[in-house]
């Protein structure tokens, strides 16, 4: 995916979950934060971050906080990116998932049992299936893990796509590394010990766990490569 205007500034704050402070050529502007996750150990004092503008100036917030460099890594941390990315990733013939020979339908926010997925897929055999996106940012020392706060909803994710693979679809959960040059993926059992739980649980079930870190820039983001997985790093 491509952003179209990217402006360079420094993070000063966060006054809420929706709105940042960045300096921006010498003056303090109040820009909207395309992640309400908490993302403290990124938006820290004086951080480099890249701001999308709107060039409307009758918006309230006329930029768009969509990325931050933490140390040598470039992070994409625009909480709407993952489904973007997945969605050109799956429409555009380069994803491989397990047991579906080349996707011919791919339908974004479709339901299943009390829960709507991010995409319905089916293959060119008429297989079908259902695939859930989680954006991951949070990162430490190459390690990187999901979630970053308790997800209550993510559990229930995984347990309808427990449901859907007894029920003889596809099932699986993309995760998104908003990010590249990092190691390795886990569940973060510290902050929500019954997320990792219920992964391990679909692992065991035959939902597919995908990982796939991205390449970053600050225009731009792109699915690239798989990611290792170790399910129990954290418990």
């Amino acid at each position: 995916m491509q952003y179209k205007r990217i402006v360079e500034g420094r993070f000063i704050s966060r006054p809420n979950r929706f709105v940042a402070i960045v300096s921006l050529d010498g003056e303090d502007v109040a820009v909207h934060v395309k992640n309400t996750g908490r993302c403290k150990e990124l938006l820290t004092d004086g951080a480099v971050v890249y701001l999308e503008d709107s060039m409307n100036d009758q918006r309230k917030l006329r930029y768009s906080l969509v990325a931050v460099r933490k140390g040598d890594i470039l992070v994409n941390i625009d909480s709407q990116a993952p489904n973007a990315v997945a969605k050109e990733w799956l429409v555009g013939g380069k994803a491989c998932l397990d047991g579906l020979s080349g996707l011919d339908v791919v339908k974004a926010e479709q339901t299943f049992g009390k829960s709507r997925f991010d995409f319905y897929i089916k293959d060119k055999e008429g297989r079908e299936g259902y695939l859930e996106v989680k954006g991951v940012t949070l990162e430490s020392n190459g390690v990187v893990a999901f979630p970053d706060a308790p997800t209550e909803r993510g559990v229930k994710h995984i347990n309808e796509l427990i449901e859907a693979k007894r029920q003889g679809y596809y099932a699986g959960i993309l995760f998104v590394v908003q990010m590249d040059g990092v190691s390795l993926f886990t569940p973060n059992d510290i902050t929500h010990k019954a997320f990792g739980d219920a992964l391990r649980r679909a692992n065991a079930e035959g939902v597919e766990i995908v990982v796939k870190t991205c390449k970053v820039a600050p225009d731009s983001l792109e699915i690239s490569k798989d990611l290792p997985v170790n399910l129990s790093f954290y418990n």
